[in-house]
């Protein structure tokens, strides 16, 4: 991941800065929102922007909505400045990060903020045959489609083709295209000219342009528009694309790797997919086997996860009792890896003796992996619910008591951002009311 800093790197925050890129991070700064804003359409690329809570939040993000950007903002501020991080949550600031004022303490949370998991861990001789195809496959320009279940790990995969790829020291963009709204995605891949549109006030490079010469990943592509896959098909057959607004099409040379969770087939016949775009992407397919179906890996990837968050959480590493293996092995896994991880980080955060006892795994479906007989923990307002409907309590009261912030309501009940936003979106999906940004208990000055 790619950070983008706005505002001044005096005292703490600069000290920091440079301590996070000495250790690796991708940090880049401006200082002002004008230099933001042409950052961000010049190409040179930010995954995420991190703004100090004391410039016009609003004004960046209002630049950013008539510009047609999509890349996600998050507010910082050094102190306790409560109103200022409401105004930055309600001008659109996804989150507001307080900051400590020691410098070590602000580069972790900025090398947290940028690192990313793409390690790739398996044992099971059904991950280990299809990582044999992908490494195969990796040094052709051939496209390739990428279908699993949500949370099998295809971006892993996909990293790891570009790895070792002919490409890799060229970039690897990944796009989201179930996140990004339509009018947005077509600014967001191909880019546009002044003028394409009201707000467009200079040239923007999209992310195709951006990833020239390297990879680019079109994560979850059986949600885009059908009018843009036509234009995305003509991409794949020209080698060229056309920005928005723009009269020149410009040539591209770009590998492309697509990732699904549907049955591609089946939306071609529902005819909400190009049948000749998955022809074209079809190229080569991996299909990744579910967490159920990769017995092996099960053990692996759960020692894996205990260690990664005791070193993360800063407690000692507790290795899984047998007896926790053994529930663990019997699970169904339905969000797969990605349900393991956070039950594992659930685990960490929950055990105190020197193992990781059945108790402190909290499987879905509300079964805790070998609860003590004779034993319940449900209390008499609890009794005759599902823990569906509990769980859709405890997150909506906890995001309610955050002011909406989505990290400080993760971090309170111990799972990932991105599983607390995948929550929220089936909730939202469900017609359920969740809490904005902003929006909670402290709502007065």
């Amino acid at each position: 991941m790619r950070l983008l800093i706005v505002g001044s790197l005096d005292g703490q925050v600069g000290e920091a800065s440079r301590m996070a890129m000495d250790r690796g991070a991708q940090v880049s700064q401006v200082g002002g929102i004008d230099q933001a804003l042409a950052f961000l359409r010049d190409g040179k690329g930010a995954d995420l922007v991190m703004i100090d809570v004391r410039l016009d939040v609003n004004r960046l993000m209002v630049g950013m909505t008539e510009e047609r950007m999509a890349t996600p903002v998050v507010a910082y501020g050094v102190g306790t400045d409560t109103q200022a991080a409401v105004r930055a949550i309600k001008a659109g600031a996804r989150e507001y990060i307080p900051l400590t004022p020691d410098p070590e303490l602000i580069a972790a949370v900025l090398e947290a903020v940028t690192e990313e998991s793409h390690a790739l861990v398996y044992k099971d001789p059904a991950m280990g045959a299809l990582v044999r195809m992908a490494e195969q496959i990796a040094p052709s320009d051939a496209s390739v489609l990428i279908v699993g279940e949500s949370g099998t790990g295809k971006e892993i995969i996909a990293r790891h083709i570009h790895r070792k790829s002919r490409r890799a020291q060229g970039r690897f963009i990944a796009v989201n295209c179930a996140a990004i709204p339509e009018a947005l995605l077509e600014s967001e891949l191909f880019g546009h000219e002044k003028g394409a549109f009201t707000g467009a006030v200079a040239r923007r490079l999209g992310k195709f342009e951006e990833a020239n010469g390297g990879t680019l990943l079109l994560d979850e592509i059986s949600e885009m528009d059908v009018r843009l896959q036509a234009k995305l098909l003509r991409v794949l057959q020209e080698r060229e694309i056309d920005r928005v607004g723009g009269r020149q099409p410009i040539k591209v040379d770009v590998r492309i790797l697509a990732t699904s969770n549907r049955d591609m087939e089946a939306e071609v016949r529902a005819g909400h997919f190009r049948e000749d775009l998955f022809f074209r992407l079809n190229v080569i397919t991996l299909a990744l086997p579910p967490l159920r179906k990769r017995p092996a890996d099960i053990d692996l990837l759960a020692d894996h996860f205990a260690r990664k968050f005791a070193d993360l959480n800063g407690v000692p590493y507790r290795p899984l009792a047998d007896e926790t293996r053994q529930s663990l092995r019997g699970h169904s896994w339905r969000g797969n890896v990605r349900e393991l991880e956070n039950t594992l980080h659930r685990a960490v955060l929950l055990s105190s003796g020197p193992r990781i006892l059945p108790e402190a795994i909290l499987l879905t479906g509300g079964d805790t992996a070998n609860a003590p007989a004779g034993e319940s923990t449900l209390t008499g307002s609890l009794v005759g619910r599902t823990v569906a409907d509990v769980e859709r309590d405890l997150i909506i009261d906890t995001l309610r008591h955050t002011l909406g912030n989505r990290t400080h309501a993760a971090t309170i009940l111990g799972i990932s951002i991105r599983t607390l936003r995948n929550k929220l979106k089936q909730y939202t999906e469900e017609g359920i009311p969740v809490p904005a940004p902003g929006e909670g208990e402290a709502t007065h000055p």
